[in-house]
């Protein structure tokens, strides 16, 4: 009688991790999921010729075109601003880093740089050849002189909050 009912029970078990199996993969892009709810692999079913395609968990990004007119070689869109904070100085006044690149597909230099930029003030002297705050919300970059296809200007300056910096405008050179 033991025999007999461990084996209805195996075979039971059996069926339904079988039939766990055919209605995991029986659908199109069904998601494997770990304990903690991650998403672990993503598995489509071709179902013409019953080949699974894997496909790693993490998602790509997707690029953004830059809004360009027709003909256009540059936008805004071309230029990036990396902001982040760095060491103080001797007085406790915090000190940002700023990066600013030329990141055109096309090949472009970029000149006429202009960021809106507040009221920025620095408690430590930024290189006015490379920013210069020219009036309210208007900071100008390398002093508008091209700047080169996968170039960069960096500075640092320091206050007491960081100043949101955004493009306004670019000349295509």
């Amino acid at each position: 009688m033991n025999r007999r009912l461990l084996l209805v029970l195996s075979s039971f078990s059996f069926a339904v991790l079988f039939l766990f199996l055919v209605a995991l993969f029986s659908g199109q892009g069904k998601i494997i999921n770990d304990s903690f709810g991650l998403e672990l692999l993503r598995v489509k079913i071709n179902q013409r010729n019953n080949t699974a395609i894997f496909t790693p968990h993490r998602k790509l990004l997707p690029m953004e075109e830059p809004n360009r007119i027709w003909g256009e070689k540059c936008s805004k869109a071309d230029i990036e601003i990396n902001q982040g904070p760095s060491a103080p100085l001797p007085s406790g006044i915090p000190t940002y880093t700023v990066e600013i690149l030329n990141i055109c597909s096309t090949g472009c230099d970029i000149s006429g740089i202009h960021l809106t930029c507040g009221w920025f003030s620095s408690a430590h002297l930024v290189n006015p050849k490379l920013f210069k705050r020219l009036m309210y919300d208007d900071c100008l970059v390398n002093e508008g002189k091209p700047l080169v296809n996968g170039g960069t200007v960096e500075f640092q300056y320091a206050n007491t909050f960081p100043y949101p910096l955004a493009v306004s405008s670019v000349v295509c050179s």
